[in-house]
């Protein structure tokens, strides 16, 4: 009796072999964003992307041991060389990239930023930091990294925000 597409699937899945690589676990990227909003401009950084030069908000990965906050923090000086500081959750992002076919979970935080250290290398890849208004984003919305950029200024410009209390961070010695 010839077995389905299914059944192999199954009988793979369910063999215990070391020789036999194991499917891949999918997952999704943690991100997180800076929307820094100051006489009417935003703060985004022009960064080197495999589809050219696009512009985003000081963005990037979570780290191993490490809060949202501290990621917002350390990314935004790392690529814009100001330091942030947060003052509410805007919102959080779940977004699939057609490019990669990766999946993308971004938490955004609204703050300030100040200490500007224009001396400081910016992360690799990272061009240079500028100031945009909305409609200058909205002319440019192609050049965005990712359609979160711009949705993410125009829920600040709503209104839109939460405590950051609204994102608790349990650390490893108060997990048990």
């Amino acid at each position: 009796m010839a077995q389905s597409h299914f059944d192999n699937k199954v009988t793979i899945n369910m063999s215990n072999t070391a020789s036999q690589a194991k499917a891949p676990r999918w997952s999704a990227h943690v991100t997180v964003a800076a929307i820094v909003e100051q006489d009417g401009k935003f703060l985004l950084i022009e960064e080197e992307t495999d589809r050219g030069n696009r512009f985003n908000q000081p963005a990037g990965h979570l780290e191993d041991n490490e809060s949202l906050l501290e990621a917002v923090i350390r990314e935004t000086q790392e690529e814009s060389a100001y330091h942030f500081t947060p003052s509410a959750l805007l919102g959080i992002y779940h977004w699939k990239h057609a490019h990669n076919n990766s999946t993308y979970l971004r938490f955004a935080y609204i703050g300030s930023v100040s200490n500007h250290q224009p001396e400081q290398p910016l992360d690799s890849g990272i061009i240079r930091s500028v100031w945009m208004t909305i409609e200058e984003m909205r002319n440019n919305a192609m050049l965005m990294r990712s359609p979160q950029v711009l949705t993410c200024c125009e829920d600040y410009l709503k209104g839109q925000a939460f405590p950051l209390e609204a994102v608790l961070h349990l650390a490893e010695n108060e997990a048990s």
